[in-house]
Protein backbone atom coordinates (compact mmCIF):
# COMPACT_ATOMS: atom_id res chain seq x y z
CA UNK A 1 0.00 0.00 0.00
CA UNK A 2 1.31 3.48 -0.79
CA UNK A 3 2.64 5.64 2.00
CA UNK A 4 -0.12 8.18 1.42
CA UNK A 5 -2.84 5.66 2.20
CA UNK A 6 -2.80 4.30 5.69
CA UNK A 7 -6.03 2.62 6.76
CA UNK A 8 -5.24 3.25 10.41
CA UNK A 9 -5.22 7.03 9.98
CA UNK A 10 -7.75 9.07 11.89
CA UNK A 11 -10.75 9.28 9.71
CA UNK A 12 -12.83 12.19 8.45
CA UNK A 13 -14.67 14.15 11.03
CA UNK A 14 -13.32 12.06 13.90
CA UNK A 15 -14.53 14.59 16.48
CA UNK A 16 -17.80 15.33 14.76
CA UNK A 17 -20.65 13.50 13.07
CA UNK A 18 -19.38 11.34 10.20
CA UNK A 19 -20.92 12.59 6.99
CA UNK A 20 -22.49 10.38 4.37
CA UNK A 21 -20.54 9.62 1.18
CA UNK A 22 -23.74 10.43 -0.76
CA UNK A 23 -23.19 12.63 -3.83
CA UNK A 24 -26.87 13.09 -4.64
CA UNK A 25 -26.97 10.65 -7.58
CA UNK A 26 -28.47 7.60 -5.89
CA UNK A 27 -29.29 4.71 -8.18
CA UNK A 28 -30.24 2.24 -5.46
CA UNK A 29 -33.79 3.59 -5.60
CA UNK A 30 -33.91 2.10 -9.11
CA UNK A 31 -32.80 -1.32 -7.92
CA UNK A 32 -29.00 -1.12 -8.20
CA UNK A 33 -27.20 -3.12 -5.50
CA UNK A 34 -24.29 -0.66 -5.71
CA UNK A 35 -25.02 3.06 -5.99
CA UNK A 36 -23.67 4.57 -9.20
CA UNK A 37 -23.16 7.88 -7.38
CA UNK A 38 -21.32 7.15 -4.12
CA UNK A 39 -20.48 3.46 -4.77
CA UNK A 40 -21.96 2.29 -1.46
CA UNK A 41 -23.93 -0.92 -1.30
CA UNK A 42 -27.73 -0.73 -1.24
CA UNK A 43 -27.96 -1.83 2.38
CA UNK A 44 -25.36 0.80 3.38
CA UNK A 45 -27.39 3.57 1.76
CA UNK A 46 -30.58 2.36 3.45
CA UNK A 47 -29.03 1.80 6.88
CA UNK A 48 -26.50 4.67 6.98
CA UNK A 49 -28.28 6.56 9.77
CA UNK A 50 -28.42 3.37 11.86
CA UNK A 51 -24.67 2.73 11.58
CA UNK A 52 -22.34 3.57 14.44
CA UNK A 53 -19.13 5.52 13.80
CA UNK A 54 -17.04 2.37 13.38
CA UNK A 55 -19.38 1.01 10.70
CA UNK A 56 -19.42 4.35 8.89
CA UNK A 57 -15.61 4.54 8.97
CA UNK A 58 -15.39 1.02 7.55
CA UNK A 59 -17.54 2.06 4.59
CA UNK A 60 -15.46 5.20 4.02
CA UNK A 61 -12.21 3.23 4.23
CA UNK A 62 -13.42 0.65 1.69
CA UNK A 63 -14.49 3.40 -0.72
CA UNK A 64 -11.15 5.17 -0.26
CA UNK A 65 -9.17 1.98 -0.80
CA UNK A 66 -11.00 1.11 -4.02
CA UNK A 67 -10.76 4.65 -5.38
CA UNK A 68 -7.04 4.88 -4.60
CA UNK A 69 -6.53 1.61 -6.47
CA UNK A 70 -8.24 3.02 -9.55
CA UNK A 71 -6.52 6.40 -9.37
CA UNK A 72 -2.98 5.05 -8.94
CA UNK A 73 -3.34 3.16 -12.21
CA UNK A 74 -4.17 6.43 -14.03
CA UNK A 75 -2.04 9.13 -12.44
CA UNK A 76 0.61 10.08 -9.93
CA UNK A 77 0.24 12.70 -7.23
CA UNK A 78 3.79 14.10 -7.17
CA UNK A 79 3.07 17.15 -4.98
CA UNK A 80 0.26 16.61 -2.49
CA UNK A 81 0.84 19.99 -0.83
CA UNK A 82 0.36 21.80 -4.14
CA UNK A 83 -2.72 19.70 -4.87
CA UNK A 84 -4.23 20.54 -1.48
CA UNK A 85 -3.49 24.25 -1.90
CA UNK A 86 -5.06 24.28 -5.36
CA UNK A 87 -8.19 22.49 -4.10
CA UNK A 88 -8.53 24.93 -1.21
CA UNK A 89 -7.91 27.96 -3.43
CA UNK A 90 -10.52 26.79 -5.95
CA UNK A 91 -12.94 25.74 -3.18
CA UNK A 92 -13.16 22.14 -4.38
CA UNK A 93 -14.59 20.01 -1.58
CA UNK A 94 -12.37 17.13 -0.45
CA UNK A 95 -11.74 15.15 2.73
CA UNK A 96 -8.31 16.26 4.03
CA UNK A 97 -7.78 13.00 5.96
CA UNK A 98 -8.15 10.89 2.83
CA UNK A 99 -5.42 9.95 0.40
CA UNK A 100 -4.22 12.64 -2.02
CA UNK A 101 -5.39 10.24 -4.74
CA UNK A 102 -8.95 10.83 -3.51
CA UNK A 103 -8.25 14.57 -3.66
CA UNK A 104 -7.09 14.15 -7.26
CA UNK A 105 -10.35 12.37 -8.03
CA UNK A 106 -12.31 15.32 -6.63
CA UNK A 107 -10.22 17.70 -8.73
CA UNK A 108 -10.86 15.76 -11.93
CA UNK A 109 -14.51 15.12 -11.10
CA UNK A 110 -15.16 18.85 -10.53
CA UNK A 111 -12.77 20.46 -12.98
CA UNK A 112 -12.29 18.07 -15.90
CA UNK A 113 -13.64 20.55 -18.43
CA UNK A 114 -11.64 23.52 -17.13
CA UNK A 115 -8.20 22.06 -16.36
CA UNK A 116 -5.61 22.41 -19.12
CA UNK A 117 -2.38 21.72 -17.18
CA UNK A 118 -2.92 18.96 -14.61
CA UNK A 119 0.75 19.21 -13.57
CA UNK A 120 0.04 22.68 -12.14
CA UNK A 121 -2.01 20.86 -9.50
CA UNK A 122 0.77 18.46 -8.48
CA UNK A 123 -0.68 15.61 -10.53
CA UNK A 124 0.67 13.84 -13.62
CA UNK A 125 -1.14 11.33 -15.79
CA UNK A 126 0.48 7.97 -16.51
CA UNK A 127 1.90 7.85 -20.06
CA UNK A 128 -0.94 5.73 -21.45
CA UNK A 129 -3.53 8.34 -20.35
CA UNK A 130 -1.75 11.58 -21.28
CA UNK A 131 -3.62 11.97 -24.57
CA UNK A 132 -7.02 11.37 -23.00
CA UNK A 133 -9.37 14.35 -22.60
CA UNK A 134 -9.95 14.80 -18.85
CA UNK A 135 -13.76 14.41 -19.13
CA UNK A 136 -13.22 11.00 -20.78
CA UNK A 137 -10.70 10.02 -18.11
CA UNK A 138 -13.10 11.16 -15.38
CA UNK A 139 -15.84 8.97 -16.86
CA UNK A 140 -13.47 6.00 -17.18
CA UNK A 141 -12.36 6.39 -13.55
CA UNK A 142 -15.96 6.55 -12.39
CA UNK A 143 -16.87 3.43 -14.39
CA UNK A 144 -13.89 1.49 -13.09
CA UNK A 145 -14.62 2.58 -9.50
CA UNK A 146 -18.21 1.37 -9.93
CA UNK A 147 -17.14 -1.95 -11.48
CA UNK A 148 -14.64 -2.51 -8.67
CA UNK A 149 -17.33 -1.73 -6.09
CA UNK A 150 -19.71 -4.17 -7.79
CA UNK A 151 -17.01 -6.86 -7.84
CA UNK A 152 -16.34 -6.26 -4.13
CA UNK A 153 -20.05 -6.62 -3.45
CA UNK A 154 -20.30 -9.85 -5.47
CA UNK A 155 -17.21 -11.35 -3.85
CA UNK A 156 -17.67 -10.40 -0.22
CA UNK A 157 -21.26 -9.31 0.42
CA UNK A 158 -23.67 -11.17 -1.87
CA UNK A 159 -22.66 -14.67 -0.72
CA UNK A 160 -23.32 -13.67 2.89
CA UNK A 161 -26.79 -12.43 1.97
CA UNK A 162 -27.47 -15.61 0.02
CA UNK A 163 -26.47 -17.77 3.02
CA UNK A 164 -28.60 -15.70 5.38
CA UNK A 165 -31.55 -16.04 3.01
CA UNK A 166 -31.13 -19.82 2.95
CA UNK A 167 -31.02 -20.03 6.73
CA UNK A 168 -34.29 -18.12 7.00
CA UNK A 169 -36.10 -20.54 4.67
CA UNK A 170 -34.88 -23.68 6.42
Amino acid sequence: MPACFTPSHSFPMSQQRIKTPCVGLCSTVYGDLVCRGCKRFHHEVVNWNLYNDEEKRAVWLRLESLLVQVMQAKLEVFDSLRLRQQLEQRQVRFVPEQSPYCWAYQLIARGARMITQLEAYGVALMPEFREWPLPDLRDAIDREFFILSEAHYERYIAPKFLREGMEIRV
